[in-house]
């Protein structure tokens, strides 16, 4: 999936857009300076139509980061959701990936971006499975990145922001370039902290292991959701630091996240961990997330919010 499939409307400050015309000034401060938060979010296709994933979450992640980079939106929670529903209206969605964006436009000279308009956009399009087709099922083979997640008070980890994104990407190009799917970042004091753009978990002796947040990794919400899940299926869990050799020692090991959803991870630097693809931990919770997100079992949680007919 390495080019997005282009739909028809665009949500742009409260008015619809067409795609081709949901353009930005190249002097603006997003592009000059990097200073924009987003969400990534998921629409499912169930049996009672498209429901989206923890929406309300993602909304207040959004907003926080906002307000991290001093960004005040003029528009409520309320405001948004129901832009998204329009939005997955509009385009004849049964399912797509919501991406809403709260920038800084043209206007100032400064860095600072005071002086700027704030905007707000939400596209949505269409995508599968974000690390390959059969990732989900076999697994992906990832290394140990040489570039480390900046360091807590340096970028604030619990902002979205897309500036930070330059770190992921440089993180995710040296895998592809090594031959791997992907990658796991260290802290800056050589602790592990995450994957690009996903929260990782080790499975050991029927215990589910994860970082903490730490100010150098993101506090994901579907990483929350499996934390949750594992509860609910009796599996032990425990938020600790971990050691890069633990990487190479775990029984099982995954990813979370809104695009990889729970992506098992089958060899770290060539190493094959457990039976070299999906653990049994890892199945039981890949398969009971995915049986929520697609209504196929109770939403007991409040999870999904539906979209309503127009």
């Amino acid at each position: 999936m390495s080019t997005i499939k282009e739909t028809e409307w665009i949500w742009r400050n409260g008015q619809f857009v067409r795609w081709q015309d949901a353009t930005v000034h190249i002097l603006a401060t997003a592009v000059q300076f990097g200073s924009s938060v987003f969400e990534g979010i998921r629409c499912y296709d169930t049996e009672r139509g498209p429901a989206i994933f923890r929406l309300a979450e993602h909304l207040k992640r959004l907003r926080n980061s906002a307000r991290i980079y001093r960004m005040e939106t003029v528009y409520s929670d309320e405001e948004l959701t129901e832009a998204c529903f329009a939005l997955i209206r509009r385009n004849g969605f049964r399912h797509c990936y919501i991406r809403p964006v709260i920038m800084r436009g043209y206007g100032a000279i400064g860095m600072d971006g005071v002086g700027s308009p704030i905007e707000t956009y939400i596209p949505a399009w269409e995508w599968g499975a974000y690390l390959g087709a059969d990732a989900l099922e076999k697994g992906v083979d990832v290394c140990v990145s040489s570039w480390s997640r900046a360091a807590p008070n340096t970028f604030p980890g619990m902002a979205k922001a897309t500036g930070h994104y330059n770190n992921a990407q440089l993180i995710k190009l040296e895998a592809m370039a090594n031959g791997f799917v992907e990658a796991i970042a260290l802290t800056h004091d050589g602790l592990i902290s995450e994957g690009s753009g996903q929260n990782l978990f080790a499975v050991m002796d029927g215990a589910v292991l994860t970082p903490p947040i730490d100010g150098s990794n993101l506090s994901g919400v579907t990483r929350n959701a499996v934390l949750t899940i594992a509860a609910d299926l009796d599996v032990p869990v425990r938020e600790c630091t971990m050691p890069r050799e633990l990487l190479y020692c775990a029984d099982e090991l995954f990813f979370s996240g809104t695009a990889a959803e729970i992506t098992p991870i089958r060899s770290v630097d060539h190493i094959a961990i457990g039976p070299g693809g999906i653990g049994p931990v890892t199945r039981r919770i890949q398969r009971r997330f995915a049986d929520i997100v697609n209504g196929r079992s109770n939403d007991d949680h409040g999870w999904l919010t539906l979209v309503p007919p127009s």
